[in-house]
């Protein structure tokens, strides 16, 4: 049996440098700005006229959208314009949105009759970068799935109504939402629930078509949506697996995982034992499982592969399960399911210092295709950061129902980065491990009855993409789904017609919530079944390290995955891969512990804003040795910033890192030095070969790149210079309010030797520590 041995720690050098100031914004040249100032002057009109189309608000400010030339205008440069502007929300790097004040539109008019004159304006580079305006028409605020669906056909329906966040000042929000309210009620509009958070507010209203036409037009409404559509089309198979003994109960101490679905079957006998608490938090619904879906989750969520546990003859739990129901019996909630999200994860944060809660669910009706996130990603961002908790959620599915079927096979894997297949909410929260879906299997249960019949045509191969798994990124451009695991497959039925498609064997295994008619567990297929697979481990993960925050746990993931050898390859770009499968499958071989060819570092630290941290890694002789074989390096680091949905950037905080070569410690310092001319600085290169970009990975929250070396000469970097890991933050200004004076983040670093079997680089490594260690007590 292999030895393993506890994770290393990652030691941090005693320099902090400064970063160096960022450069003064870039200016605009024109070449005509007479014509640019006429030109601004006819879109005015034209967005005032617009603008009295609007109806209601909780003042008379206008509404304007704002087209900005990205690079050369922020959202703060609008008080330059007018102090009388206020600015609402930025909804794309080049539209800003702003309430503007008739005395603002005056002084506004003024400033662009005397450009349009040929005269000298103070502030004119905020101008020059000014590209357009209009309104915030019925179109805007009209949401994807409203466009796509219509309104709906019956005499009266339920809508959802996403109001302009109004984040930095409560007196005005709170007015806001009473007007608009005294507004509803004056409309006849029934409103049973709202959203009430400092930059979320959303209102569900019950009304007819003209009413709906109303809520178009309001003036104070950011966005019109159907409510959201959670059901799973996940057909049941059961399977009768008998004689297993009764699970026993795990330790008092064992860590809590969190299931929020659609409840839970407490009495199935291989979860019963597990429970620590099951409540529901959807008002009117008992806490236990109806549809089956919650039970089914919660299985995976607490053994991991079920089939293992099939192939010893036990089910031992080593975590406790706890069940927070959000979803009725047809996986849907008929509330506003923000604030039932928001009071399960209170209550088992305060009752039972839980710290992963898994969410098998999203809003088919919400895909992201760019702008802001919506809601439940938000409300998930905005508990990441304050309660330190990790959410692992399923990246959402696609049913192939307009789509021949045929045709649609050969287009695989290509389709899954269509725009019809991006992530839906909450999956893009950039706090949260969003988890995509790969296929395990590739036989239907037809195929294994029939073993002489072709006409059962699998669509993925094992280990790629599940046919149905949706695709990233997530706003700004980060990385989603950062990681994939099994949850199914679908076969296309040749001989039954060219959209028979189906799932029968397929699935995940797990527990079944019709366990009392004998058939103790069941397959299903879906993303929703392959989160809890990352649940389960994260979970396993603070078995092993109990004090692990969210951002160590996230980062210990990435940094064990890797995009599998059968989906490298299949993409028409190289790029697809990386959107559909993110940091790829979780290898749990050396996840827990190390070994000595596979030596995992760990360092958790706090870092003030505009500041570098250093690490050095001491690379161990064995892993340059001689010989060719594979090796790599693998960097990862995690922080859980603070978010703002007014700002296309979102999150409030920058930190990321590089790896560089260097002489010795010093040398390193003076590249990051806050005197370093822009030239030097802008040259610092990274160790070559980075399988992530800093630019690419930097977006996310979670980062992590890979160094892979087949061989090393004499001069390679490795055998001649030092490696070190720099950590930077640099917020962005307008976050510097939201952001704590110091951020806590976690780094990993993994170094692989697994084709050698003499390696011994734990063993080295930990001797190199030990002396750096008796060095420094001895100075």
């Amino acid at each position: 049996m292999t030895s393993s041995y506890p994770h290393l720690p990652l030691q941090r050098e005693t320099p902090i440098t400064e970063k160096r100031p960022g450069q003064p914004p870039r200016s605009k040249k024109l070449d005509n700005p007479v014509a640019h100032g006429q030109s601004l002057q006819l879109q005015l009109q034209k967005t005032i006229q617009q603008t009295e189309q609007d109806i209601g608000g909780f003042d008379d400010r206008k509404l304007f959208s704002f087209q900005v030339d990205k690079g050369f205008f922020n959202p703060d440069d609008l008080k330059k314009i007018s102090k009388e502007i206020e600015f609402v929300s930025q909804e794309a790097d080049e539209v800003i949105i702003a309430f503007v004040s008739q005395s603002a539109l005056q002084s506004f008019e003024a400033k662009l009759a005397s450009i349009a004159q040929g005269e000298s304006v103070t502030n004119k580079q905020v101008y020059y970068a000014l590209q357009g305006m209009r309104g915030w028409t019925p179109d805007d605020r009209a949401s994807w799935s409203l466009k796509q669906e219509g309104l709906p056909l019956t005499d009266t329906f339920y809508l959802d109504l996403e109001l302009w966040p109004i984040e930095d000042n409560a007196r005005e929000r709170q007015l806001l939402c009473s007007k608009f309210e005294s507004w509803l009620k004056e409309n006849g509009i029934e409103f049973p629930d709202s959203v009430k958070q400092s930059g979320l507010t959303i209102y569900r209203v019950r009304c007819n078509r003209t009413q709906a036409e109303q809520l178009l037009h309001h003036r104070d409404i950011r966005i019109v949506d159907l409510p959201p559509r959670f059901g799973l089309n996940i057909k049941h198979l059961g399977l009768d697996i008998q004689q297993f003994p009764i699970a026993p109960s795990p330790l008092p101490t064992a860590p809590g995982v969190v299931v929020l679905d659609s409840g839970l079957a407490t009495g199935h006998p291989l979860l019963g034992s597990a429970v620590g608490d099951a409540q529901s938090f959807l008002p009117g619904h008992i806490a236990a499982d109806e549809s089956g879906h919650g039970t089914h989750v919660a299985g995976i969520a607490l053994y991991g592969d079920l089939a293992k546990s099939i192939e010893v003859g036990s089910f031992i739990p080593e975590l406790r399960l706890f069940s927070g129901r959000i979803l009725d019996s047809n996986n849907e909630n008929d509330g506003l399911i923000e604030n039932h999200i928001d009071a399960a994860v209170r209550y088992f944060v305060d009752e039972y210092n839980c710290r992963v809660f898994n969410l098998s669910f999203g809003d088919s009706r919400k895909p992201y295709l760019g702008g802001h996130v919506r809601g439940l990603a938000y409300t998930l961002d905005r508990l990441s950061h304050e309660l330190g908790v990790l959410f692992v959620v399923s990246s959402g599915n696609v049913l192939p129902s307009q789509l021949d079927g045929l045709a649609w096979r050969q287009d695989y894997p290509q389709y899954l980065i269509h725009d019809d297949w991006s992530i839906i909410d909450p999956a893009t929260a950039i706090n949260a491990l969003t988890v995509g879906s790969l296929a395990r299997w590739e036989a239907s249960l037809n195929a294994q009855r029939h073993t002489h019949d072709p006409a059962e045509l699998p669509i993925a191969k094992i280990e790629q993409p599940s046919p149905f798994t949706r695709h990233g990124p997530t706003v700004g451009g980060a990385i989603k789904p950062e990681l994939v695991a099994f949850g199914g497959n679908w076969v296309l039925n040749a001989r039954s017609g060219a959209n028979h498609i189906h799932e029968q064997g397929l699935g995940e295994l797990s527990a079944n919530l019709d366990f009392a008619q004998g058939s103790l567990l069941g397959l299903k297929c879906g993303t929703s079944f392959a989160a809890p697979h990352i649940t389960h481990l994260a979970g396993k993960i603070l078995s092993e390290h109990p004090g692990a925050n969210a951002n160590l746990l996230r980062a210990l993931l990435v940094t064990h995955a890797a995009i599998p050898s059968s989906s490298s390859g299949i993409f028409d770009k190289d790029d697809s891969a990386r959107k559909v499968l993110g940091y790829g499958y979780v290898d749990a071989r050396a996840l827990l512990k190390s070994l000595e060819d596979e030596v995992t570092l760990i360092a958790e630290g706090q870092i003030e804003n505009k500041r570098h941290h250093f690490y050095e890694l001491l690379v161990p002789e064995d892993f340059v040795s001689s010989g060719k074989r594979v090796r790599e390096i693998v960097v990862s680091l995690a922080h859980t910033p603070p978010v703002r949905s007014t700002r296309v950037t979102y999150k409030a905080m920058r930190l990321d890192y590089r790896l560089v070569s260097a002489p010795n410690l010093e040398h390193a310092v003076k590249m990051f030095n806050k005197a370093t001319s822009k030239e030097d600085f802008d040259n610092i290169k990274e160790l070559k070969g980075a399988s992530i970009s800093r630019s690419l990975r930097s977006k996310g929250t979670v980062q992590s790149a890979m160094w892979q070396f087949k061989q090393f000469n004499r001069n390679s970097k490795l055998k001649t210079e030092r490696l070190f890991v720099v950590v930077t933050r640099n917020d962005h200004p307008w976050g510097e309010s939201d952001t704590k004076t110091t951020e806590e983040y976690s780094l990993v670093v993994c170094l692989r030797d697994r084709e050698n079997q003499e390696a011994k680089l734990y063993t080295q490594i930990q001797n190199r520590l030990q002396q750096r260690q008796r060095a420094r007590a001895r100075i």
